[in-house]
């Protein structure tokens, strides 16, 4: 995979090429540079700490974009086991941009609903740069439905930058395929866990995340509008995007302190494309913990716990 690096990682990439260079000369020669070596690995630990040690928001919403990242599938392969892919919407058509099926977890059969990005061209003109249609809603939703019938917890992985805009989509009826997930979630009878890996946009994230658990990564952000959009609107200029994210308090920490998520999984350092593997060792062990947690409430406690914890949600008040 080609290496991307953001504008406040380049002084990180530079070493990371000196260090690079130095290895393969000591290979192409009979040299001994191990405390060179040494010492520029001991420079791009200090510089990576110093780096990604105090983040802004907007900084945060770049390395959820990064290209590099982990997507859905990535972290599936790692985390569950005998994953069966199920498609279509048995209405209109399959939609690429959300995967789901069966699969194993820690030896139990749970319901996995993904949005899905592309790393290529030809992958994200196929996933729709990860923005579903409506039929990958009601997709998503056929399958919930179905794991609710057999019992089976639902892991909902979120990871969009929204809902597709386009006219086709408007005319499915994009809108009410939303409402209509979110309505049915809050009665779903089985344990429902959401993951924000990446992009969590507005209400195309939230249509596949009505869960009893919602888990955000480190350096993931979920937000009623991405910060671009808040920028255009109420300053008119993209350019005020990181004043706009900001704002939004759309970063892990604070969404956690506002109640929105219930946990921050932590990232390795520099971010999860620098290490999938250790990323994915942090989500498994927190799906456990909360899949745990909730396979002793009874159907009823679930749907009411869900409910409780979504109305308590923001601040308003009554004439």
């Amino acid at each position: 995979m080609k290496k991307h690096s953001l504008e406040f990682e380049k002084p990180l990439l530079d070493l990371e090429k000196q260090l690079e260079e130095i290895v393969k000369s000591s290979h192409d020669s009979d040299l001994d540079f191990s405390t060179e070596i040494k010492a520029i690995e001991k420079k791009i630990e200090q510089t990576k700490r110093h780096v990604y040690s105090d983040l802004s928001p907007w900084q945060k919403v770049q390395l959820s974009r990064h290209p590099n990242r982990p997507y859905s599938l990535d972290y599936i392969g790692r985390i569950f086991s005998d994953f069966e892919e199920l498609h279509g919407d048995r209405s209109f058509k399959d939609d690429s941009a959300i995967v789901g099926g069966v699969a194993r977890f820690e030896g139990a059969s749970v319901m996995i609903i993904a949005q899905q990005k592309g790393r290529n061209t030809e992958d994200n003109l196929k996933r729709n740069f990860g923005c579903p249609n409506p039929e990958g809603y009601r997709k998503a939703l056929r399958l919930m439905n179905l794991a609710d019938k057999f019992g089976l917890p639902i892991i909902s992985i979120v990871d969009t930058p929204g809902a597709f805009p386009g006219i086709g989509a408007e005319e499915r009826h994009v809108a009410e395929a939303i409402a209509v997930n979110l309505r049915e979630m809050a009665s779903i009878k089985v344990p429902i866990v959401a993951l924000v890996i990446g992009e969590g946009g507005s209400g195309g994230a939230l249509g596949v995340a009505v869960a009893n658990k919602v888990l955000i990564l480190e350096n993931a952000y979920y937000s009623v509008i991405s910060p671009e959009g808040c920028a255009a609107i109420l300053w008119k200029d993209r350019a005020f995007s990181s004043n706009a994210a900001e704002a939004l308090k759309l970063d892990a920490s604070e969404l956690l302190k506002l109640g929105i998520v219930d946990e921050v999984i932590p990232e390795p350092i520099g971010g999860a494309h620098r290490n999938w593997d250790l990323t994915s060792v942090s989500i498994r062990e927190s799906i456990a913990s909360n899949l745990s947690e909730l396979s002793v409430l009874s159907a009823t406690k679930l749907v009411d716990q869900r409910y409780d914890k979504f109305r308590k949600m923001g601040e308003f008040t009554e004439n």
